[in-house]
């Protein structure tokens, strides 16, 4: 008897397979193969082929990108699982695990930006030098003149992350 070689069963899928199955663009597979999230191979009509165990590894990153995780923390998470095996429920656990206080912080980080938001729609000024949103304590006076990128709750995160 011949083995079936229906979508579902193949060892290996196109790259079309996989974005359609998984729900992300082929130009999101191609990125995300950029960053070694995920590898394939190429045929010998030098078209991309995944081993099925892309589409959880696919998932993994989707769930962790939902939540928060930048693509960087995600590649040094999936580094940590050996080669060439999709992502078993305990991986998943052991990942989610490390990633928990992260979404914690941010959860209260959120939580803080909605209560002083509460204060500011009351107030409606907006002030640059008084705002506990925009520039608590006038902070952003000794960067110089300019427009800032100010998010007072993520520097503090980065550095109590060294």
């Amino acid at each position: 008897m011949k083995p079936s070689t229906s979508p579902s069963l193949r060892k290996e899928l196109s790259v079309g397979e996989v974005a359609r199955r998984s729900g992300v663009a082929v130009s999101a597979l191609h990125f995300y193969e950029t960053k070694g999230l995920i590898s394939s191979r190429r045929n010998a009509g030098n078209q991309r082929r995944y081993r099925r165990e892309v589409l959880r590894v696919v998932a993994l990153i989707k769930v962790a990108q939902r939540i928060g995780i930048p693509l960087a923390e995600i590649a040094d998470a999936l580094a940590t699982l050996p080669q060439r095996r999709a992502p078993t429920a305990e991986d998943w656990r052991r990942l989610s695990d490390g990633w928990k206080q992260r979404l914690e912080e941010r959860i209260d980080h959120l939580t803080k930006l909605r209560d002083q938001l509460d204060g500011c729609i009351g107030c409606g000024c907006l002030s640059l030098e008084a705002c506990p949103l925009r520039n608590p304590d006038d902070i952003a006076a000794t960067a110089g003149p300019g427009p800032r990128l100010f998010d007072p709750g993520a520097a503090a995160q980065d550095q109590a992350r060294g």
